[in-house]
């Protein structure tokens, strides 16, 4: 682990003292960042070994300025590389130890770097099902379920790509709220029929003679993407008539 203040978490005051901080006010420290981070995600991330906050002797978790730079560093690996969890774990820890780590290349991530560099480094192209497992907190009976309703779906070969890690975490994260597998089969329909409005739009793109236009429809794609997600969740907080960071 990242380094932490010396000293005892026995009490309110010593924790105060001694920089720690309790799980809602790291929550608060993180979501100018992460807007989406909640307690239980980070409680999650805790269960798979990614931090290690100290406990009074009450029980309530104290976190130190390193166990907030680490869980940036999850968070944050998360989000732009859509890295397993174990695989996370292992880079962190391998730093930790000083020793010269790349990290790896999700699929078909970009950052910039040519083919040759890019080659070079380790790739994670897909998840298998034990790491998507283990990324989403889950046994092999929720996933089957999932899988049933359509909410994830393997590539042909069995494994899954990056983008399966975030819906199998978010679906995990709407069942602690009580919504079932089967309540969001409406949200699967209505992506399907969102992704098939930005397929009709990029069709032409799609066929066209030009090398360069075909290779221009990906961007528009991504472009198109965006925008309809970030319509989606505006009316959605329209509809409940609720201000979200």
């Amino acid at each position: 682990m990242l380094q932490t203040p010396s000293g005892g978490a026995g009490n309110g005051a010593a924790a105060a003292d001694s920089g720690l901080m309790s799980i809602g006010t790291v929550l608060n420290a993180l979501r100018d960042e992460f807007p989406e981070v909640t307690i239980s995600k980070i409680r999650f991330l805790e269960s798979e070994g990614l931090i290690e906050p100290r406990r009074t002797p009450s029980g309530y978790r104290k976190f130190s300025a390193g166990d907030v730079e680490r869980l940036g560093h999850v968070l944050r690996m998360q989000r732009d590389h859509y890295l397993p969890l174990k695989v996370i774990r292992e880079h962190l820890d391998a730093m930790e130890r000083g020793e010269a780590v790349q990290l790896p290349v999700v699929g078909r991530q970009r950052t910039g770097e040519d083919v040759e560099q890019q080659a070079e480094r380790p790739t994670v192209a897909r998840v298998g099902r034990s790491e998507l497992l283990a990324a989403a907190g889950v046994d092999e009976g929720d996933l089957k379920e999932w899988e049933s309703y359509g909410l994830v779906v393997p590539l042909e070969d069995g494994v899954y790509d990056a983008e399966a890690v975030t819906v199998a975490s978010l679906v995990a994260e709407l069942g602690r709220f009580g919504i079932e597998p089967r309540h969001l089969r409406v949200m699967k329909a209505a992506a399907d029929r969102e992704a098939g409005l930005v397929d009709q739009v990029v069709a032409p793109l799609k066929r066209h003679r030009n090398p360069q236009t075909r290779a221009h429809a990906e961007a528009r794609t991504k472009e198109l993407a965006a925008l309809t997600v970030k319509l989606h969740a505006a009316m959605v907080k329209t509809a409940l008539g609720v201000r979200l960071p």
